[in-house]
């Protein structure tokens, strides 16, 4: 049991009970019986799931990430999904497909707020390579507040050929970079899209960048040249969700 994957966190807790994904036991620290705990173990004890007590030492020392919050709870880790299920989903909603790919997005930090976001915002799904990229942990659970329980992600062995597959599907591939000729908000984002976020550092890989139908950047004002690969996601899927007019900002 305890080499069971774990998530932590009372919000990332509270979303894997809500999704009904398998659960093995949850940990509540030992005299902890304040706000959401209080529900999470009702929740627990109406789906009838092991609930134990332990010290907070002994939390401390399963903690992954650090930042347990009195609960942590033994469950199964992620699955991914076919890029054809993330279409389903779009096609069962009757929208255009709204897809965000991550090239090479190494920090579990940002690929957590990035999955947040996608959630949050009403993306149909996320796609991931498997090679190079930070994958679905505890930290990313916890860092994501429980949204990998809702988001569809599949992991792909090939970027450029997802990509051109997506193409077929009628698609436009969008990628972001900083020495792109268009600036996001002043670009037609609202059909089928799948905006593309390069890694950190070097941003998309050349193949990537060149398989795009065309690319964009956010306006850079300040001293310092980029901005955070999170931050930059937000940013552009909030201006495809406004194009779209999904949400009124």
């Amino acid at each position: 049991m305890e080499n069971d994957y774990i998530v932590e966190g009372r919000n990332a807790v509270m979303e894997v009970l809500k999704s009904g994904r398998e659960v093995n036991k949850l940990v509540i620290q030992k005299g902890e019986r304040t706000g959401s705990i209080i529900q999470i173990i009702q929740i627990a004890k109406d789906k009838k799931i092991v609930i134990t007590e332990a010290e907070k030492c002994k939390l401390d020392k399963i903690s992954i990430t650090g930042h347990h919050q009195g609960v942590i709870i033994y469950t199964s880790p992620k699955e991914y999904c076919e890029i054809e299920d993330i279409i389903q989903i779009a096609k069962e909603k009757k929208e255009e497909p709204f897809i965000v790919i991550l090239d090479e997005i190494e920090d579990p930090y940002n690929l957590g707020s990035i999955i947040r976001t996608c959630e949050v915002a009403g993306a149909h799904g996320l796609i991931i390579p498997k090679r190079r990229s930070a994958l679905i942990s505890e930290t990313v659970e916890k860092v994501s507040v429980g949204a990998t329980n809702y988001l569809p992600i599949a992991r792909v062995n090939n970027l450029a050929q997802t990509i051109d597959a997506l193409k077929k599907m009628n698609i436009w591939v969008v990628g972001t970079d900083i020495a792109a000729p268009k600036i996001h908000s002043d670009t037609d984002l609202s059909g089928p899209i799948a905006l593309i976020i390069g890694n950190e550092g070097k941003g998309m890989g050349r193949l990537v960048k060149e398989k795009c139908d065309f690319l964009i950047k956010i306006p850079m004002k300040g001293k310092v040249s980029s901005l955070n690969a999170g931050v930059s996601a937000g940013i552009c899927i909030y201006e495809i969700v406004r194009q779209r007019g999904n949400i009124k900002i």
